[in-house]
């Protein structure tokens, strides 16, 4: 993966860090906890450094299936035939955020989730972000936000609470 890539969790990642099937190691489950498809893999791999972990971890991490770059995942979607009547009659197990409604409207508010808790509430907001993780359409994240906004409120930033509930309103 190249330092200017974008590391993004595949399915498979988001199912490991709401099942812990894989049993990873620590260090590399702490990292992917920190891949949120916005922090370039240079940065990342800065990060992992300061956390004492591997050097390859984000190689590690893409080769078990857990992440991937953000270009690749784009470039297969855009190569990958489209059939949703199959996909639903089949009993697709999950939504994914791509068969949501509106998938930049998911990866938007994903986004402006992930970030409050992460630039306001820190390690307290780590099971916050969890659930963040397992939302799989933007309705289920609108769901999450009283529980954020309450959160946010809880470490006096009732202005970043009312900020975010305003760009929901919006559409994000």
């Amino acid at each position: 993966m190249r330092d200017s890539d974008v590391p993004v969790k595949t399915n498979e990642g988001r199912d490991e860090i709401e099942h812990r099937t894989r049993k990873l190691p620590p260090m590399l489950r702490s990292i992917l906890l920190i891949v949120d498809g916005e922090r370039s893999a240079r940065h990342l791999r800065e990060l992992a450094v300061s956390l004492h972990g591997p050097a390859d971890a984000l190689e590690q991490l893409e080769q078990l299936g857990l992440i991937a770059s953000s270009a690749a995942v784009a470039a297969s979607l855009a190569a990958t035939p489209r059939a949703p009547a199959a996909a639903s009659s089949a009993g697709a197990a999950a939504p994914t955020p791509a068969a949501s409604a509106s998938p930049q409207r998911y990866q938007a508010l994903y986004a402006l989730m992930s970030e409050a808790v992460r630039e306001h509430l820190g390690l307290r907001g780590y099971f916050l972000q969890l659930k963040i993780e397992r939302c799989a359409n933007s309705d289920e994240l609108a769901a999450l936000l009283p529980e954020l906004s309450a959160a946010l409120a809880k470490v006096r930033k009732d202005e970043v609470a009312a900020r975010i509930e305003a760009q929901f309103a919006a559409g994000a």
